[in-house]
């Protein structure tokens, strides 16, 4: 039988009601409670850090920036508490993190404005096109290609691992901010200098140029806060005290950078996911594409969950990413359901298994499958793995301008 994206769409839109009508104290009740897991990691993080330098209180400050990015500021920036009774502990997505309340809601090496357009704008509703900025396949493509040895290329993907918010992450948010900002005063008429197309991330950290400076700046809120001013609250109790807080806070950050990659990264990368080699064709398309460009990990349950920064119900999320993390795990077999009842693939693994895939996209021993019309995915043929990727195309014509 035909694949029928409009009944496809109809089921899900059915589903959205039902969840979006119960919505309620439960949900609000949930989401409060992970926010106070990730700041009790943090507290506790700290309040056992100045003893000595220690992997558990490393782990616990990791844990904590963790949550506080992947639970409580992802579920807000995309109004997923903004339905619901007002939070106790949490602004709405109008003011959170904005102006100077990126100090006490979310500081981190990525600007807020900067993260959002990158993520809850291009990523969201370009999914897996060659316009997503995190096409892992696409922004892999040199490494993929290259005529390197093998350990050269696990050395490098290690390296990101270890940094990726401040060596790939932050410097990516701001070009792709950048460069959306400079289309849209160009389309105005304004007088804008033209941007190289081969620029390139470490490009926007060079202090030599205004943006880089503007830049660098942006970092420094998060590293005075994160690696001068919390080690320094420890002088009192000594010079031991405050190093090992220090040395502490530098093992979280690369926990903490392993972590995220390991729960962000795999979740639209994998020889089993599918990428878009033209814009979406009608909105029925777009239900199709967020569930064959998305996989999910296998959780359930609180803690786990939790640990998984409720990333783990990609799929659910992708479909609707205003929606409280609760209502995603309360989705998720209704939403598996209605995919086995129209054959669309659906895909849920451990996350170990969603990692291993992910390498194996960014070294370049599979590819993910393609197709200009995902409404078509099931006549659509695998990419040959044994086939070169298309070079990566210029920054500049990736990412389309802001919306006004």
């Amino acid at each position: 039988m035909p694949f029928d994206a409009g009944a496809f769409a109809h089921d899900l839109a059915a589903l959205r009601a039902e969840l979006e009508e119960n919505l309620g104290a439960e949900d609000l009740a949930h989401f409060e409670k992970m926010a106070r897991w990730g700041r009790t990691c943090t507290a506790l993080g700290y309040a056992t850090g100045w003893i000595a330098p220690n992997p558990v209180s490393a782990a616990l400050l990791a844990v904590g920036s963790t949550a506080r990015w992947t639970i409580v500021t992802h579920h807000v920036s995309h109004r997923g508490l903004d339905k619901l009774e007002p939070a106790r502990t949490e602004p709405r997505s109008k003011t959170y993190a904005k102006g100077w309340r990126r100090l006490v809601d979310w500081l981190d090496w990525m600007t807020p404005e900067a993260w959002a357009y990158e993520h809850n704008v291009l990523h969201h509703y370009r999914t897996g096109e060659t316009a997503d900025p995190d096409l892992v396949e696409l922004n892999m493509a040199r490494i993929r290609e290259a005529k390197l040895p093998r350990a050269v290329k696990w050395g490098i993907i290690g390296f990101y691992a270890c940094t990726w918010k401040l060596s790939y992450y932050a410097p990516n948010n701001w070009q792709v901010l950048r460069r959306g900002e400079h289309e849209k005063r160009a389309r105005r008429g304004e007088h804008v200098e033209p941007v190289a197309p081969d620029a390139t991330l470490f490009s926007e950290m060079d202090p030599r140029t205004a943006n880089g400076r503007a830049f660098l700046a942006s970092l420094l809120p998060y590293a005075l806060a994160r690696f001068v001013a919390a080690p320094a609250a420890f002088l009192p109790l000594g010079p031991w005290a405050s190093a090992s807080v220090l040395l502490n806070t530098l093992g979280a950050e690369v926990l903490t950078n392993l972590h995220t990659f390991a729960i962000i990264v795999p979740n639209h990368s994998g020889s089993d996911l599918w990428r878009f080699d033209a814009p979406l064709h009608d909105k029925h398309e777009f239900f199709v594409r967020q569930t064959i460009g998305s996989a999910n990990c296998k959780g359930g349950s609180d803690l786990a969950d939790f640990l998984l920064g409720y990333l783990n119900y990609q799929i659910e999320h992708h479909l609707w990413p205003d929606l409280p993390p609760l209502k995603y795990r309360q989705a998720q077999p209704r939403v598996e359901a209605i995919c086995a009842k129209h054959g669309v693939p659906y895909v849920n693994e451990s996350a170990l298994a969603r990692v291993k895939r992910m390498l194996a996209i960014m070294i370049g021993d599979g590819s993910m499958h393609r197709t200009s019309d995902a409404r078509a995915f099931q006549a659509s043929e695998p990419r040959d793995a044994t086939k070169p990727e298309h070079a990566r195309p210029p920054v500049d014509a990736r990412h389309p301008a802001p919306a006004e």
